[in-house]
């Protein structure tokens, strides 16, 4: 016997109560389940027609030549020619990444407004005391691209070539010693307070506003130490500057007689600067997962992970947007709490 059909006219005899209620939980049924379908149409749909016009990228932080400058300017072209659009580089730093960071959460979240951040972006929540945007929930995460080490190095008249002879100088004179950094709430500095914390001695943090300066003033014996950006390894190389250790987990290719903090009598001190890329929040997630899909294949092409390399700038990225979701929660709550302790403040 053939199943009854609803008609909507009136004619047919009312049903029982239970009978009409299943039917009608039938019908809401095949109602959600037409909409997911939809929507998966429409999301795959989206993917498959993008890019359509170039896509933007914000640099909210770095200067030109530097990590952030130098991951975007190698990636660039190797996305342009697989989307055939332009993946136009816009550097826009200032405010310790939040100038940048602010347009793109305020961008339309249709992928051709993104941004590559630093630890910054896990860093300014607790730094500052309000942002015009909201970190946690303004953006959606894509993929980390890249991981570059701070390098503790200090002046050649310093009486320190180890971390155990850093650290044993510092509690022997406490106070005297003092490290620069690229600034306060910049990972530099936070790599220079969780040393501190964890090796229990007092250092005087001197913020410089860009590494270029930190290694001028180091050079000349004006501060002791510094957590750098790897804008020392040419002055490590030629003897201006004495590198004692990486704080990545791993040792950098660039520099593989630099050991870690860790190995050098800090285990489990871990301090690295990373870089990804995040999207306005709304953004589809097809185009998403296309971004992180693209973005990683083209940072793990040979010439790019040389170029990037050679700089001592390490190709990492995410297993998905997800990962690096989550990654970002444990920075930030790792550097938040970091940043309480300290008491650092922006200026």
């Amino acid at each position: 016997m053939a199943a009854p059909v609803t008609v909507l006219d009136g004619s047919r005899k009312p049903e029982s109560s239970a009978n009409a209620e299943h039917q009608a939980r039938g019908r809401r049924k095949n109602v959600g389940l037409t909409l997911v379908l939809l929507a998966g149409i429409t999301a795959t749909t989206s993917a498959q027609d993008y890019p359509k016009r170039p896509v933007r990228m914000v640099l909210s932080f770095g200067a030109p030549g530097g990590a952030p400058d130098t991951i975007a300017r190698t990636l660039a072209p190797k996305l342009s020619e697989l989307w055939g659009q332009q993946l136009v580089v816009d550097p826009r730093s200032g405010a310790g990444g939040i100038l940048g960071t602010e347009i793109v959460a305020k961008a339309a979240p249709d992928g051709y407004t993104i941004v590559l951040v630093s630890p910054s972006h896990a860093i300014n929540p607790a730094l500052h005391a309000k942002l015009p945007y909201d970190a946690a929930k303004d953006f959606n995460a894509v993929t980390q691209l890249a991981e570059v080490p701070n390098i503790i190095s200090v002046h050649p008249g310093l009486a320190a070539r180890t971390v155990k002879e850093l650290i044993a100088l510092a509690k022997a004179k406490p106070g005297s010693l003092s490290y620069g950094s690229a600034g306060i709430g910049s990972s530099q500095h936070l790599a220079g307070e969780l040393f501190k914390e964890m090796a229990g001695i007092n250092l005087v943090h001197v913020p410089y506003k860009a590494a270029s300066a930190t290694n001028i003033d180091l050079i000349a014996g004006r501060i002791q130490l510094a957590f750098g950006s790897t804008a020392s390894v040419p002055h490590i190389r030629s003897g201006k500057l004495v590198g004692l250790a990486v704080t990545t987990a791993k040792r950098n290719s660039a520099v593989p007689d630099l050991p870690t903090v860790a190995e050098s009598g800090l285990p489990g001190y871990e301090a690295a600067a990373w870089y990804g890329v995040l999207v306005p929040a709304g953004t589809s997630r097809s185009i998403i997962a296309k971004l992180h899909h693209d973005f990683t294949q083209a940072a793990q092409l040979p010439d790019v992970r040389q170029q990037q390399s050679a700089l001592a700038i390490e190709p990492t990225v995410s297993a998905s947007p997800a990962a690096f979701a989550a990654f970002i929660d444990r920075e930030r709550a790792k550097w938040g709490d970091l940043v309480r302790k300290s008491g650092a403040k922006a200026e």
